[in-house]
């Protein structure tokens, strides 16, 4: 999924014509087909491992389009994570978010209004949501640039009021 996920085109046969999905879009086709794997995953192994099964191939592959998106984006600084946040992450209004601060050092940002969760609990998937998107964040910013740690308190999908970004560049 890693190299598809960054430049996976939908085709259309009747006129040949291709344009880019949206990470919202993604996720919305990808969601059954993952939870019916989990869910096949929890009937042999049981919940716990089936979600620990789960978390760590999501995070595996959010790692390597982090490193796969600095390099599309001629860096791993804030300002190109910046970047990634808003033609990505936010494309199709998928996130409402206000930025904080954004400094050589510091990209800070709180997700008021979440798409991806609405999406998952609109397919009757809401449970699934934190692990299918929300787990990725971290491994994808550790990917971009690996001084980057991300602190998260809280987020709209598992019921916080906001998602609260704070990225931080580890010094050299």
């Amino acid at each position: 999924m890693s190299e598809d996920d960054v430049s996976h085109r939908n085709r259309n046969k009747s006129n040949h014509s291709t344009r880019e999905i949206s990470t919202l879009e993604r996720r919305e086709i990808q969601a059954p087909l993952l939870v019916s794997l989990i869910n096949g995953f929890t009937r042999e192994l049981g919940q716990e491992k089936a979600m620990q099964v789960a978390t760590v191939a999501i995070r595996t592959d959010a790692r390597e389009i982090g490193k796969t998106m600095a390099g599309k984006y001629g860096g791993n600084s804030t300002r190109e994570l910046l970047q990634v946040v808003r033609q990505i992450w936010a494309e199709d209004d998928a996130l409402g978010y206000d930025i904080l601060e954004q400094t050589d050092q510091r990209l800070s940002f709180n997700v008021n209004h979440c798409r991806y969760a609405e999406m998952y609990a609109r397919l009757g998937m809401k449970e699934f949501g934190y692990c299918l998107s929300c787990n990725r964040d971290e491994s994808f910013i550790s990917g971009f640039n690996p001084r980057m740690k991300l602190i998260r308190t809280q987020t709209i999908m598992e019921g916080g009021e906001k998602c609260d970004f704070r990225i931080s560049v580890e010094e050299k």
